[in-house]
């Protein structure tokens, strides 16, 4: 029988860290959290439960996640983070494979909740993430917000039942907070990309991300939430392409 480690990054996550907490204590045999030295009480909820709590001061996304990897004592991870936790068919899956583990990774869906709302369409379900791995054979990589795991070989993945339950945004204004934050990082990481902005961008793919959204992913079947939702898919976009044209104006 193999063992597991749970793997989760946080900052300021006492909104949400305990019912990460719960769903991982009866699945793994360690449970590791690197924090970015919160000021809320992350920490004293996570002292609660038998954790190996370590604070490393942030590096990005996907740098503190593979510093967390090497914080585990056991090769095979369940990754989450702090305003994730694992359904419970996904914590069955997920034990069963302690005595059938044959590949290098496996899949599960992430279901979403916004302000209160499981959303089941809008381009939010079903999310597919890859949380489950042997660290061995993987590694965090992407740009900044981006961040996803790569596997050696990527065609011995697997697929789980159950969901990996993501607690969103709980307010709108919260949600414009977020979307403003993450379209200047997205920026970033497009210009780094080499990436262009022009006004054809602008103005076609946020109407395109909307439409897309909306209409194809059937975010209209969320009600109100929904769209919200697909607005914001939009603005977003919208954001990203005009910093990015801000940036590229900055390096004439």
């Amino acid at each position: 029988m193999i063992k597991l480690s749970g793997v989760i990054i946080t900052f300021n996550e006492e909104r949400n860290i305990e019912k990460c907490l719960q769903s991982l204590v009866n699945v793994v045999d360690e449970i590791v959290v690197v924090d970015s030295f919160s000021t809320d009480s992350t920490k004293a909820i996570c002292e609660k439960y038998n954790v190996k709590f370590v604070e490393q001061k942030f590096l990005g996304y996907i740098e503190q996640k593979n510093f967390a990897l090497t914080c585990a004592s056991n090769d095979y991870i369940v990754s989450l983070d702090g305003d994730e936790a694992l359904s419970e068919t996904l914590q069955k899956s997920i034990v069963k494979l302690k005595n059938n583990w044959t590949l290098n990774g496996y899949y599960s869906n992430r279901f979403n909740n916004f302000c209160g709302q499981w959303i089941k369409y809008s381009d939010w379900y079903p999310n597919k993430k890859l949380r489950v791995f042997d660290r061995r054979k993987a590694k965090w990589k992407g740009k900044h917000i981006h961040e996803t795991i790569q596997l050696t070989d990527s065609k011995k993945i697997g697929f789980l039942k159950g969901d990996i339950l993501h607690y969103t945004y709980q307010t709108y204004s919260e949600f414009n907070l977020k979307t403003e934050h993450f379209s200047s990082i997205s920026a970033k990481a497009y210009m780094d990309l080499g990436k262009k902005s022009s006004i054809w961008k602008i103005l076609f793919n946020p109407t395109w991300a909307f439409f897309k959204a909306y209409f194809l992913r059937l975010g209209f079947l969320d009600g109100l939430n929904g769209f919200v939702i697909c607005v914001q898919t939009a603005n977003i976009t919208f954001l990203k392409y005009t910093k990015l044209r801000e940036l590229e104006k900055q390096q004439v």
